[in-house]
């Protein structure tokens, strides 16, 4: 492992130099590796597992959406796509990668073809971490290991299509066979990821947790409806306010941030942005602090899990999902925000628009 200085804190990874794709389908060559479920992360590790050259099967249920999405991405059933009891069991790498509550219906299953020697690799800690409300606890006999990219499957699988890589955190939760180390990192580098830095399953599913409540998609959905119904309440119109508030952030700023870090941003925007930034940005931070420290600990005591679970369950779960998921969609801001987007240049205008 390569060790990296982060802001004056040594750290070790795996990078493709010192482990690359050769070494990985060397130390792969034997096992077949099923891939259940084909939904959000399914796909992009699949397919890029098989397109660097690794033995890939799938393993979902016959006659649904995703099992035709992977026939439509080249799976062949009998060859390569089967159901899921068929996959496992052919399967020498279980990568369980079906949604937490799918995970949690399926386990019965799945539990059963996991032989001695085997391993069971997942991309979320939630399963393993809060075994004592999913009733997920692996047999002895078996690796359990984690590859979590940081990002959505479809990220890793752009990326990869265009022969960059998402970065992707490990973890060894036990090591029956004495090789789960070295599995886990082949994988890792099979599925495309960028580099690769250890962790546990705890803190994978702590910080994933926090991360999407947080600063990926609750949080950042909250500032963006603070700022702009705020600006709209001072008679700002919705394309103005959505422009100061979401386009010019994701279009212009956020690139500038993943290119090249928030200092260089500061240090090449106006000099008028810079002090503004400067004067508030510590207010923002202390104003948050205490939500974030009431979250990280709803996460760690399972509160989080139990209510994701609980949700799951009822029988209007899906009804329920899809009227939160249109309050969104209805607002006004994100469909100012439709509007905005087919006005970009290179944009496909609807007919009618």
């Amino acid at each position: 492992m390569a060790k990296i200085d982060f802001g004056g804190t040594l750290e070790e990874v795996v990078t493709r130099e010192e482990f690359p794709l050769d070494k990985a389908r060397e130390i792969m060559k034997d096992e077949t590796i099923a891939v259940i479920g084909y939904g959000v992360q399914g796909p992009g590790q699949a397919l890029n597992l098989k397109d660097n050259g690794f033995n890939v099967i799938v393993g979902q249920r016959k006659g649904g959406h995703s099992w035709d999405k992977a026939v439509a991405d080249g799976f062949t059933k009998g060859k390569d796509l089967f159901e899921i009891e068929d996959a496992c069991e052919k399967g020498t790498v279980i990568q369980y990668l079906l949604s937490d509550a799918g995970q949690i219906a399926q386990w019965p299953v799945v539990e059963k073809y996991l032989t001695p020697g085997k391993a069971l690799y997942f991309s979320h800690g939630f399963g393993v971490t809060y075994n004592h409300q999913t009733g997920i606890k692996p047999p002895a006999a078996v690796d359990v290991i984690l590859v979590a990219p940081k990002g959505s499957g479809t990220s890793l699988r752009r990326l990869f299509v265009a022969g960059k890589g998402l970065n992707s955190s490990f973890a060894v939760h036990q090591d029956a066979t004495g090789k789960a180390r070295e599995r886990v990192i082949a994988l890792g580098i099979g599925i495309g990821s960028g580099y690769l830095f250890e962790t546990d399953f705890k803190k994978e599913v702590h910080s994933d947790l926090t991360g999407e409540r947080g600063s990926l998609m609750g949080a950042i959905q909250g500032l963006f409806a603070a700022q702009y119904d705020l600006l709209r309440k001072k008679g700002h119109s919705p394309s103005e306010a959505f422009n100061e508030t979401v386009e010019e952030a994701t279009q212009s700023l956020y690139p500038l941030i993943a290119e090249n870090g928030m200092d260089w941003m500061y240090a090449n925007c106006s000099t008028t942005a810079q002090r503004g930034a400067l004067d508030w940005w510590k207010k923002f931070r202390d104003a948050v602090a205490p939500v974030f420290e009431d979250l990280y600990e709803s996460v760690v005591t399972g509160n989080e899990a139990r209510i994701t679970i609980e949700a799951n369950k009822k029988s209007d779960y899906r009804t329920v999902l899809e009227e939160e998921l249109k309050e969104l969609s209805d607002s006004e801001m994100w469909k100012t925000g439709a509007a905005v987007r087919k006005l970009r240049p290179g944009s496909k205008r609807l007919k009618n628009d």
